[in-house]
């Protein structure tokens, strides 16, 4: 079994902000793999399908960015689905707007969605793909930022990096490496 996650907060306040790409990523997903989240539970919103007949779970924690492991690890606990079969995504500041970063795992470079799942989770060592915001700048607080929506000039960078999140997420599925899908989408 896998598990995407794509972080961000729920409700229309926040659909376009930056710190909603996650939810972007699992949105078009959802389309593309055919997977709907149709299912509420695990205090988010969740869809199962079946890729390569393996099971393929998306997420959406819908207990807002700071708290995303409380929806994470119950969903992984009570499929018993390990940690190293989870891929999250989610918005990085210390990435220019559009650049997309995979890693098998890292710290949470102080990012409070990333922070909760490694409390959650006991462990650091999950697969990640980082979808770059670029700094707010000076003058402008990083809570206002990463809640504000992005600018005209921004919306095609991370437009492609959405779509090229999807076709990384759907190599690894494919091919079950997340190595592989990290030397062609990094």
């Amino acid at each position: 079994m896998k598990v995407i996650v794509g972080l961000g907060n729920p409700g229309p306040k926040y659909e376009d902000t930056r710190h909603n790409i996650g939810f972007k990523v699992i949105d078009e997903l959802e389309k593309k793999i055919e997977v709907p989240l149709n299912q509420a539970k695990f205090k988010g919103q969740y869809g199962v399908g079946t890729i390569n007949g393996e099971k393929v779970f998306l997420l959406k924690p819908l207990t807002y960015m700071n708290l995303s492991g409380e929806s994470v690890k119950p969903l992984l606990d009570y499929f018993k689905i390990p940690v190293e079969d989870i891929v999250v995504i989610y918005d990085d500041l210390d990435l220019p707007a559009g650049k997309v970063r995979l890693r098998e795992k890292g710290s949470h470079g102080g990012h409070n969605g990333i922070k909760s799942l490694i409390a959650h989770l006991g462990t650091a060592e999950f697969k990640r793909i980082r979808v770059g915001i670029d700094r707010p700048e000076p003058g402008v607080k990083v809570p206002d930022y990463v809640l504000g929506t992005f600018k005209p000039d921004e919306k095609e960078a991370i437009g492609e990096a959405v779509e090229k999140s999807v076709k990384a997420v759907q190599s690894w599925l494919q091919s079950g490496n997340f190595k592989q899908a990290m030397n062609e989408y990094n």
